[in-house]
């Protein structure tokens, strides 16, 4: 992904989404992937793919179940011990 791929693409999911902490790097080796930040955390990947001439880009959102809130109807609902 070039320079120019990696600010655009910045700039056009910080105005989708409303958010101007999100911050995209690029890799420090060739071919490594290319990181999405809001702020410090880490929230997923960027993959440019090319298809009979046409460009698109993916974006991959890892959510560890570990970082989910516990909701108040899943404390209720919990089974008791």
């Amino acid at each position: 992904m070039t320079p120019s791929d990696i600010a655009r693409l910045e700039a056009y999911l910080r105005t989708t989404l409303g958010n101007e902490r999100i911050r995209i790097e690029a890799p420090s080796k060739r071919g490594a992937s290319v990181e999405v930040h809001i702020g410090a955390e880490f929230i997923g990947t960027v993959h440019r793919d090319e298809d009979d001439g046409e460009v698109s880009f993916s974006l991959h959102i890892t959510i560890l179940e570990e970082d989910l809130p516990v909701l108040a109807a899943q404390k209720r609902a919990a089974p008791r011990r």
